[in-house]
């Protein structure tokens, strides 16, 4: 991707508005680019609901376990939301990119037809509406019909139809081993003259098409991942061939917004709160956990950075059971690096483009990361696959997106490796919170491959 950057960066500097081939220009580059955009967020959709129903009906956890470890990652997700919407808001750092956007966009709407960051600002402002009520907002989100939150892509809804459904399954399942375990038949009874309905078979059908799902669209996106080089070569090219040296100069505002961020959530909040309330000072926390966190960085998975998280729990004394909650069940959930970038990263846009939104607006955008985030725990470079679907999530409009996006895909491959090193930061930190107050069991005896 390093690479596809370099020669995409090349390519734009050298031909800018001029034929590279033919009638072959950067524009087209630009519009080939867009149909890989267009449809990272069309699989990104169904990967988040899959991903969702598949946790809740395959993830084992207690009652108590469960909203233990639920609370505790709401609250950091809350300290991301809070850390995220104050730099935003005190700084305004999107505001510096106004300026060169609004002087470029005419450049690409007269090259491809596309809208411009007027436009795209006009969208925005409806679609979130003029009102700050959440019940109003709330409106919005509530779906005429089943297939409309797919066809829309609106991913709040669609992870409330997920929950709702994941949650129906485990009761269902719940209510059928007591059922067996008084001695009842699988089969329910219909009434006098039908057949009876095997509620066992039929769960377990639905499962299966849960999982083949699930495994279908990951399949289908990691081939995409394999193309991102060439994608992000074609947009790069595009984008500096518009907008030259100023992309490269608005680049150094928006790492500097998102790796403050990500460093004060992980080493100010995780650290004090595993001191203060956890007992691991920061000696101990960072000290102990540094392989497993540089590790994280390194292959960009925390995920798969499960038994080296194992390990250095077990240096820190956390009981097996905190620690394989945290790292192998609440990973899935415990991604504040994913969020609070594609969150900073959708309201950077916005004040670039001059979209007004309220408080509830950023908190609802603040939403769609979160939820896109935990639909794609553990994929590398999943930064690349959601963070269209959240500026789509925040109603920008496409020629927007497209005129965005590849700045931001040109820097995702490293700022998609320090969001993992936060991730793994965060599952050590909720393995010591959850050890709290707990009676210890033995620590994990030994890190084994996933």
């Amino acid at each position: 991707m390093l690479i596809g950057v370099v020669i995409g960066a090349a390519i734009g500097f050298l031909f800018r508005d001029q034929p590279i081939l033919g009638r072959w220009t950067n524009a087209d580059n630009g519009t080939l680019a867009g149909f890989y955009i267009v449809t990272l967020t069309t699989l990104a959709t169904p990967l988040i609901f899959f991903a969702i129903i598949e946790a809740f009906v395959h993830t084992q956890f207690t009652r108590r376990q469960g909203i233990k470890m639920f609370a505790i990652c709401a609250v950091n997700i809350a300290a991301a939301f809070a850390i995220g919407l104050t730099i935003l808001n005190v700084f305004q750092p999107g505001t510096k990119w106004r300026e060169t956007f609004e002087k470029h966009a005419q450049q690409a709407a007269k090259a491809d037809g596309a809208g411009s960051l007027k436009q795209g600002r006009e969208m925005a402002s409806h679609a979130t509406g003029s009102s700050l009520s959440p019940l109003v907002i709330l409106k919005g989100y509530v779906p005429q019909s089943i297939l409309q939150p797919f066809a829309e892509n609106k991913v709040l809804t669609i992870a409330v139809m997920a929950i709702l459904i994941g949650t129906a399954m485990r009761s269902l399942k719940r209510g059928r081993s007591t059922t067996a375990a008084g001695g009842a038949s699988d089969a329910d009874s219909g009434e006098a003259g039908e057949p009876a309905v095997d509620l066992g078979a039929a769960m377990r059908t639905f499962e299966a098409f849960v999982v083949a799902g699930y495994q279908i669209t990951l399949w289908i996106l990691r081939w995409l991942i394999d193309l991102a080089p060439y994608a992000i070569c074609l947009a790069v090219a595009n984008t500096i061939g518009m907008m030259g040296l100023e992309a490269i100069r608005a680049l150094g505002v928006f790492i500097i917004t998102v790796v403050a961020a990500l460093l004060i959530h992980s080493l100010v909040y995780y650290t004090l709160s595993a001191w203060i309330v956890g007992g691991k000072s920061p000696r101990v926390y960072l000290g102990e956990g540094l392989p497993a966190i540089l590790t994280g960085l390194s292959i960009n998975s925390s995920l798969a950075t499960a038994p080296l998280t194992l390990d250095a729990l077990r240096r820190m004394k956390v009981s097996d059971a905190s620690a394989r909650l945290s790292a192998c069940v609440g990973t899935n959930f415990n991604n504040d690096g994913v969020t609070l970038y594609e969150a900073i990263t959708a309201l950077f846009v916005a004040q670039a483009i001059g979209a007004d939104f309220g408080v509830w607006q950023q908190i609802g955008i603040l939403l769609a990361a979160l939820v896109g985030s935990m639909g794609i725990a553990g994929i590398p470079n999943s930064g690349l696959i959601i963070l269209a679907l959240v500026l789509k999530a925040a109603q920008f409009s496409d020629e927007t997106i497209q005129l965005v996006l590849p700045l931001f895909y040109g820097v995702d491959v490293l700022l998609g490796r320090l969001r993992s090193a936060v991730n793994v930061m965060g599952d050590l930190q909720v393995a010591i919170l959850l050890d709290v107050g707990e009676e210890n069991g033995p620590v994990v005896a030994a890190a084994s491959s996933p």
